[in-house]
C-alpha cells in the first residue's frame, strides 16, 4: 500500500489543489460549546449534493438531533472529486471529520493504518453485524470493523427504451460485439449513443473495469493490484476494446469538459432525452432526474455485457456503496449518530425516497422501482464483485488508472501505455 503517512509537500500540494486554507484543515471535529448545556457538535462530511437526497439526508440530521437534544449536526455536502480532494488534504493534516463518507478499501486502508478512523467493531455490536454482508465487505479490514454502510449496488448500463426502439433495437445487448453493433444502429439512426462525464475521468474509468474484468476474471484486478503489474495481455485488451468504441465516436458533442451531474453534464444528457446511454451506478435515475428530466417508464438497466473468449462472466460485477466511517476519537455521538443512519427505519426512508438499494434486510420490501429491483437481482446473482478502483486500490494508483483511462478516451494514450502507466505507478507506491 505504501507509506500510509503521506509527505508534507504532498499534503501542501493536495492542499492547494482541493483550495483549503489551514482554517478549513483545522475545522475538523466534533467539539462541546463549553457554555453550560454541553452540547456537542458532530461534522458530518458526505457527498449527497443532489435532491432528493440532500433534503431527505439533511431533515434526518434534525430528525437525530431533536431525538439527541444536546447534539448538533454540522453538515458538510460535497461533489464527488471535490470531496476526493479535500479528504486527501485532510488525511495528510492527521485530521478528519467526525463523521465521514467513504468508500472503503484502499483509501480507508490508509486513513486507518495512519491511525485516523475509529475501530467500530466492538461498538457497532449487535446491530452492525446484522447488516447484509455483501454491504459490510469494503469496510471490513483484517476483520475488524471500520465502517457502516448504507447504501449498496453496482455500475451497468442506464438505457432510453424510446431510443433504442428508435434504432431498432429490440433487446439490451449482452456481448460486446453486440454492443458495439447497438452503438452503430444508434448513430444511424441520428441518436447520440452515450453520455460521459470526460472532465470527471472516474465515468470513463468504469469502461476500462468492467472490460478488464470481462477479459481477465473478476480476480484479476486485485490480483494484479497486490503483484504490482498490470501489464498483462488482458488489461492491454481492454484498453484496446475501449479504444475501439472511441473510435466509433460514440459519446455527446463536448463530452471531454463535461461534468456528471451539472445541468449539462452526463446525467442530465440521458435523463433529457439526448443520449441513449450511460454506464453508471444504482443512483443514476435519481441524479437524471434532478439534472434533466428523467426518463420514467422509457429508463432501462441492463449488466455490463460480456467479452467473447474472455474469461470473466457477465455475473461479475464491478460497483460498491456508500458508507460512514468515524474519526478516530470522535464523541460517542458520532457513533449514535451511525446507528440511527442504520436502523430499519431510517433505512426505509432512504429506499423509499432517495431509490437507494437497503442494507438493513427488512427494508428491502420498501422497493418499488422496477430498475432499482433488477439492479438488485443483478447484486443477489453476482458470481465475483469488483470494488470501485480508485477506492480499492492506494489513493495515487486508483488516481493513475482514472487519469490513464481518460487520457486513452482522449486519444493521447495507447491501450499498452495505459497498462505500464498503471503498473509503474503501483510499483512507486511499494
Amino acid at each position: 500500500m505504501g507509506d500510509p503517512a503521506l509527505s508534507r509537500r504532498g499534503f501542501l500540494a493536495a492542499s492547494a489543489a482541493a483550495g483549503l486554507g489551514m482554517t478549513a484543515l483545522t475545522a475538523c471535529g466534533g467539539d462541546s460549546d463549553g457554555g453550560s448545556s454541553g452540547t456537542t457538535t458532530i461534522e458530518w462530511w458526505n457527498i449527497s449534493t443532489t435532491e432528493p437526497t440532500k433534503s431527505v439526508w439533511a431533515a434526518l440530521a434534525r430528525k437525530f438531533e431533536a431525538q439527541n437534544p444536546k447534539v448538533k449536526i454540522k453538515i458538510v455536502q460535497l461533489e464527488n472529486d471535490a470531496y476526493k480532494s479535500k479528504m486527501t488534504a485532510l488525511t495528510s493534516s492527521g485530521k478528519l471529520p467526525d463523521v465521514f463518507h467513504t468508500w472503503g478499501g484502499g483509501v480507508l486502508k490508509q486513513q486507518v493504518d495512519a491511525g485516523l478512523v475509529e475501530d467500530l467493531t466492538d461498538s457497532t455490536k449487535p446491530w452492525g453485524d446484522a447488516l447484509l454482508p455483501v454491504a459490510r465487505e469494503p469496510y471490513l479490514l483484517d476483520e475488524r470493523v471500520y465502517g457502516i454502510p448504507f447504501d449498496i449496488g453496482m455500475i451497468g448500463f442506464w438505457y432510453n427504451r424510446a431510443l433504442f426502439e428508435k434504432a431498432g433495437i429490440s433487446a439490451p445487448p449482452t456481448t460486446w460485439s453486440g454492443f458495439l453493433d447497438a452503438v452503430r444502429k444508434l448513430k444511424s439512426a441520428e441518436v447520440t449513443p452515450l453520455a460521459l462525464a470526460g472532465k470527471e475521468k472516474w465515468p470513463g474509468m468504469y469502461y476500462w473495469a468492467y472490460l478488464a474484468m470481462r477479459t481477465a476474471g473478476a480476480d484479476a484486478l486485485q490480483k494484479a493490484y497486490d503483484a504490482k503489474d498490470f501489464t498483462g495481455a488482458p488489461f492491454v485488451e481492454a484498453g484496446g476494446h475501449l479504444d475501439e468504441l472511441v473510435s466509433l465516436r460514440p459519446f455527446q458533442k463536448g463530452y471531454l469538459g463535461a461534468a456528471y451531474s451539472s445541468p449539462t453534464g452526463q446525467a442530465a444528457t440521458v435523463g433529457n432525452g439526448k443520449a441513449a446511454m450511460e454506464l453508471m451506478g444504482q443512483w443514476a435515475p435519481v441524479v437524471q432526474a434532478d439534472a434533466g428530466k428523467g426518463l420514467g417508464k422509457d429508463l432501462g438497466f441492463f449488466p455490463f455485457p460480456a467479452v467473447e473468449g474472455g474469461k470473466g462472466a457477465r455475473t461479475e460485477v464491478f460497483g460498491g456503496g456508500g458508507g460512514h466511517a468515524v474519526r478516530r476519537g470522535a464523541p460517542q455521538a458520532a457513533v449514535d449518530f451511525l446507528k440511527f443512519f442504520a436502523s430499519e427505519a431510517t433505512d426505509l426512508e432512504l429506499v423509499k425516497k432517495t431509490g437507494v438499494l437497503p442494507v438493513v434486510p427488512a427494508a428491502e420490501s420498501a422497493i418499488a422501482d422496477p430498475n432499482i429491483k433488477a439492479v438488485q437481482e443483478q447484486l443477489k446473482k453476482a458470481t465475483g464483485f469488483q470494488l470501485y478502483l480508485d477506492q480499492a486500490y492506494a489513493p495515487a494508483v486508483g488516481q493513475e488508472v482514472n487519469d490513464s483511462v481518460a487520457a486513452l478516451i482522449a486519444g493521447s494514450k495507447s491501450p499498452g501505455q495505459v497498462a505500464q502507466s498503471i503498473t509503474r505507478t503501483a510499483k512507486e507506491e511499494q
